[in-house]
């Protein structure tokens, strides 16, 4: 169903205060349509604080340089959705996915709106305002911005081409479509330089994050005639090589270059325990379908989920799953 945007418009209107947050471990696109929607907010006279319940990872640093993005794992005050009249959810529809930012929305008596493009929801307890055709919740907030009347700044368009060109793989995801390149343009025209910010995202590595991706790929097994590929990361392996968690986003569509490959999965273990799953598709196997079964979702080309078990029960279980999806 397409968003019903006079809806939308009304209740942005009506509300003053706003808290923008999103999921954990948040991602490029969380993290630009976060920025974005914060740009559109303040342009139209509202105030708007950004808190996710996990701090913004080293390597996505770069898409916040004014630091505005808050985090409850480091300096946020105890009820940051305090005065708040309206309390918006981007790029998740899910409790689990909110982590601790979960318990101050529940405590919370402001209302509650969710703008995303992932399939499955839970009871939030808030108005939806989805697209589960859209690319990214960065092409929502775009579209947003156009139904509220406000004029695309730099800062504004930056984020939400962060957002919509990494959700894409950019732009080489079969999600990608012509209205994606026609946005893509409008945000260029906006002041966005593409290059600066691929060098920014991906051209910025640490030695310690080069070393994890090598040893994750070295550990890749290829079967069904190679048409799934999966690894894993463990918490030694952080040790190990200086990494951070965070550096493990993005490794998985690296197994996708391998010819051949039609699924891939990636284990990483979490610091406080169980696995990260993440699951990828370019072929018939519909990865939200995987990740439910873990309790997770997303999309059909891409998807995750967390199980907590230890390592020698985590594999075996979700290999087994994407095994039978194979068939």
């Amino acid at each position: 169903m397409p968003v019903n945007w006079s809806r939308f418009v009304d209740v942005i209107q009506s509300h003053q205060r706003f808290l923008v947050t999103s999921h954990i471990r948040p991602d490029a696109d969380a993290l630009g349509s976060e920025l974005g929607m914060a740009g559109i907010l303040e342009a139209l006279g509202k105030q708007v604080r950004i808190v996710n319940g996990h701090a913004t990872p080293p390597n996505l640093a770069t898409l916040d340089p004014e630091g505005r993005i808050q985090a409850l794992e480091t300096a946020v005050p105890a009820n940051p959705a305090e005065d708040v009249e309206l309390i918006m959810i981007l790029d998740t529809s899910a409790w689990a996915q909110l982590g601790p930012m979960s318990d101050v929305i529940r405590g919370s008596v402001a209302k509650r709106v969710v703008l995303d493009h992932h399939v499955g929801e839970d009871d939030l307890g808030a108005q939806f305002f989805k697209d589960t055709q859209a690319e990214a919740a960065g092409t929502l907030v775009y579209q947003a911005a156009v139904r509220l009347g406000v004029a695309l700044t730099p800062q504004i368009a930056r984020a939400l081409f962060a957002a919509i060109a990494t959700d894409t793989g950019w732009f080489r995801f079969s999600s990608t479509r012509s209205s994606t390149y026609r946005v893509a343009a409008d945000l260029v025209d906006a002041g966005v330089r593409p290059d600066r910010l691929f060098s920014e995202l991906y051209e910025q590595d640490t030695l310690s994050r080069v070393r994890l991706r090598g040893l994750i790929l070295s550990r890749a097994v290829a079967e069904r005639d190679g048409r799934l590929v999966h690894t894993y990361v463990l918490r030694d392996d952080f040790d190990t090589t200086g990494a951070l968690p965070s550096d493990t986003e993005d490794v998985i569509n690296q197994t996708l270059t391998i010819a051949g490959t039609e699924l891939a999965v990636i284990l990483v273990e979490q610091v406080g325990g169980g696995f990260k799953l993440s699951f990828r598709s370019r072929c018939e196997v519909d990865c939200s379908d995987l990740a439910r079964q873990f309790g997770g979702g997303g999309h059909k080309a891409a998807a995750g989920a967390f199980l907590d078990a230890p390592f020698d029960r985590a594999q075996p279980a979700v290999l087994d799953a994407v095994r039978q999806a194979l068939q």
